[in-house]
């Protein structure tokens, strides 16, 4: 009996072996070592090839299926490239902990497990439903009504590796809560002007389609951590307008060069790392709702069906008196 456990006599074809989903360490700590159909599958020793179960395919098993095929309105992509504009998934390893124990984590199946990146205005795991308008619940008050009203602050900061000439160019990507990604014009990198640039960046984001942020104002300046003069510029962006209450997604910087063929054309920035990574620097009070919560999605129009009294694309809109 060899590895595929045939019968001896060459009569059975072996099936494809991949990277197995679930197995058991060896004496050294081994694991997820290689085993036919990946360990999800029987094989076919009339074919030589994987019968697999509910949930995966491909040859040997080894990947994941995404759920419906993701309804026609979405593609089915691995998890290491479910990350763009997130925490990125390509790095050595890390540890995870079970029951106090400590294990590694290699980043084994970042080209196995698949998922669903849906189309703009469709979301959930399958990208099934249509997604409606979010908006603050106008009926939801802050518990401090004589406190000033807090806008969620998102922060971004550049560190060059060298002096910058004035010519070089940067985009801001910004993902509405219905899963549409609109990316600005190119944006000129101002390090003496902080003014103007913080100016630029207001313009271009005003600017996007569809009125997606209606109102944003932002802050350029060094960042506190280095003296005035220093290649470092830290931004803040606000969002101040009524499209855009409650926390948003996090905005995607591209600071790398995409040049002749490439929307938009920037030629990037020299930086000493991926320093364009946001972060939060302040939450909303508001609230973001589906449909405000004064109404009801319909997940096959994509449209609000707002309660009585309440009106508007997100029924944010109160019609009744109180």
């Amino acid at each position: 009996m060899g590895i595929a456990h045939d019968n001896g006599d060459c009569s059975d074809r072996i099936c494809p072996f991949e990277i197995a989903w679930v197995d058991t360490p060896d004496a050294d700590g081994l694991h997820h070592r290689y085993a036919e159909c990946a360990g999800k599958g029987i094989c076919n020793t009339e074919s030589g090839e994987c019968e697999c179960f509910e949930g995966y395919e491909g040859k040997g098993c080894q990947r994941t299926t995404c759920p419906n095929d993701c309804s026609g309105h979405g593609v089915c992509n691995y998890i290491n490239d479910l990350t763009f504009g997130t925490t990125s998934f390509d790095i050595p390893h890390t540890e995870y902990s079970v029951d106090g124990k400590t294990f590694d984590y290699f980043n084994w199946d970042a080209g196995k497990t698949r998922g669903c990146v849906c189309d703009p205005e469709w979301g959930d795991v399958d990208c099934s439903k249509h997604l409606c308008m979010y908006a603050t619940d106008t009926q939801d008050h802050r518990d401090n009504m004589a406190a000033a009203q807090k806008y969620q602050i998102q922060q971004f900061t550049f560190d060059y590796t060298a002096a910058v000439s004035g010519a070089e160019t940067f985009a801001v990507t910004f993902k509405a809560k219905i899963n549409e990604s609109f990316t600005t014009i190119p944006i000129v990198i101002q390090a003496s002007d902080f003014d103007l640039m913080a100016e630029d960046i207001e313009s271009a984001l005003e600017r996007l389609p569809n009125n997606v942020i209606d109102q944003v104002q932002v802050m350029c300046g060094n960042s506190p951590s280095v003296t005035v003069g220093n290649s470092d510029v830290t931004c803040n962006v606000t969002f101040t307008g009524a499209n855009t209450q409650g926390d948003q997604n996090l905005l995607i910087i591209s600071a790398d060069a995409c040049a002749d063929g490439c929307t938009p054309r920037i030629t990037g920035l020299d930086l000493k790392e991926l320093t364009g990574a946001v972060t939060v620097l302040q939450s909303a009070d508001f609230n973001s709702y589906e449909c405000g919560r004064r109404g009801k999605c319909d997940y096959g129009t994509g449209i609000c069906q707002c309660f009585e009294g309440f009106t508007g694309a997100a029924c944010n809109q109160c019609t009744s008196l109180i």
